[in-house]
């Protein structure tokens, strides 16, 4: 069979929640790590392809071309990612198979892994490739990394700048975000190929980073890339066009409070209550018996 018809597809995620839940802290936490750096892989290939690309557009589709090699890395590499765990997990809790205690559980640790990992990619992109040598034995942030700068800019002050409509937009981008991410787990849970389940999740993942919707994991990355450039280079970054940065330049409660909070919040509800708990109701009469 060259896929999984819908109700099979609902009975195999809730087989893999199963799995996930049983997993150990220790598991969990490595496999979040490894998750977050395999998304920042794909944000950083993203900040580095976009730099320089015209019109706006265009830029928006080479960022979503070319984001996907994260996930794509994670579901066929069996890591944990909390947006696709929003999904899964409880689907096997609303099949009575594991407890919502246990979906916390996974959900707590996987948020932390995939925090740490996604903070130790941007670390290493921050003193590597968004950074260059001059003559005089200085450092200096270049081009990709000024990128990198103005996404973490756009992340945090663009919302901030207009209060309360600045937290709407973001927490619905983040619904909106977490959708499309699920679609992609889905998709891949479909197909019983590696072909199948490649673009099964490029399509929805393009889609999610080509909108300008908000995935909290990747803004772990996003975010503190840019914040550690602004901290170690800051008259560089406001003579090179920082603008935005020159008032007080970001700050970690800026960081969780104006994206990351409000962000992981519409994840939750874009994975779990639109897809999770709407798939299993359109088909739990029609699960397999076990």
């Amino acid at each position: 069979m060259a896929f999984n018809p819908p109700a099979k597809m609902v009975a195999l995620v809730g087989n893999a929640g199963v799995g996930k839940a049983k997993l150990s802290i220790f598991n969990l936490l490595l496999r979040g790590f490894m998750a977050g750096a395999y998304i920042a892989i794909g944000g950083a290939l993203c900040t580095v392809c976009i730099t320089g690309v015209e019109p706006a557009g265009i830029s928006k589709l080479v960022g979503g071309a070319v984001f996907p090699v994260g996930l794509i890395a994670i579901v066929l590499t069996g890591m944990e990612l909390f947006t696709g765990d929003c999904m899964i997990v409880p689907m096997a809790a609303m099949m009575k198979k594991i407890t919502w205690g246990a979906v916390m559980r996974n959900w707590v640790w996987v948020y932390v892994g995939n925090l740490l990992g996604s903070l130790a990619y941007a670390y290493v992109m921050a003193i590597g490739p968004f950074v260059s040598g001059q003559p005089d034995g200085t450092m200096t942030v270049n081009a990709f990394g000024m990128s990198a700068v103005g996404i973490a800019a756009g992340k945090i002050l663009g919302y901030k700048a207009v209060g309360t409509a600045g937290l709407w937009s973001c927490f619905m981008k983040a619904i909106g975000c977490n959708f499309l991410v699920n679609i992609a787990i889905l998709l891949a849970i479909t197909a019983d190929d590696v072909i199948g389940k490649f673009f099964g999740i490029w399509f929805p993942i393009m889609a999610f980073v080509s909108s300008g919707f908000e995935h909290c994991v990747a803004n772990m990355y996003f975010l503190p890339a840019g914040k550690f450039l602004t901290d170690w280079y800051p008259a560089v970054i406001v003579q090179k066009g920082g603008a935005l940065l020159a008032n007080g330049g970001l700050s970690w409660s800026d960081v969780w409070l104006w994206n990351l909070i409000p962000v992981t919040i519409g994840n939750i509800i874009g994975g779990f209550l639109f897809i999770g708990v709407t798939y299993f109701l359109m088909f739990r009469k029609d699960l397999p018996s076990e």
